[in-house]
């Protein structure tokens, strides 16, 4: 009888590569072909470009002017953000907001929002825990 001996693993780079960066699924929906904020946002409502919007609860959009001066980009909503539907509203919101007061910025006059547009996460008990996007979802 013949021992069976184990497969070798993959190459490092290529098991990171497969967990976050995976080959995206060609789309059947068309790119966005609004031309301001406004139409985006409605735009984004129906998004099905790629998974999350399923076990999402709604698309958290950006907030803010349009004309602002200074826009600030997160990775992606977080779990209140997702139910508020308002970036910033969460955990790291409230650290964001101390961030501004310190530096004695309105948060009324700047633009935030998330390069995700829905709340990427994996259940554990009741609670929805963040897990980061690949680049096919941003």
């Amino acid at each position: 009888m013949i021992a069976r001996m184990p497969t070798s693993p993959a190459p490092h780079h290529a098991k990171v590569k497969a967990k976050h960066w995976p080959t995206p699924e060609p789309s059947d929906v068309a790119a966005p072909e609004a031309d301001d904020i406004p139409e985006l946002r409605e735009e984004a409502k129906g998004c099905r470009r790629c998974p999350l919007w399923r076990d999402a609860t709604q698309t958290v959009f950006g907030e803010g002017p349009e004309n602002a001066d200074v826009i600030f980009v997160g990775e992606q909503p977080g779990d209140q953000e997702d139910l508020a539907g308002k970036p910033f509203v969460g955990p790291a919101g409230k650290v964001f907001d101390s961030i501004l007061d310190d530096a004695a910025i309105d948060r009324h006059k700047v633009y935030v929002t998330n390069a995700v547009k829905h709340f990427k996460f994996e259940p554990r008990g009741k609670r929805r825990i963040h897990s980061k996007p690949n680049a096919g979802e941003i």
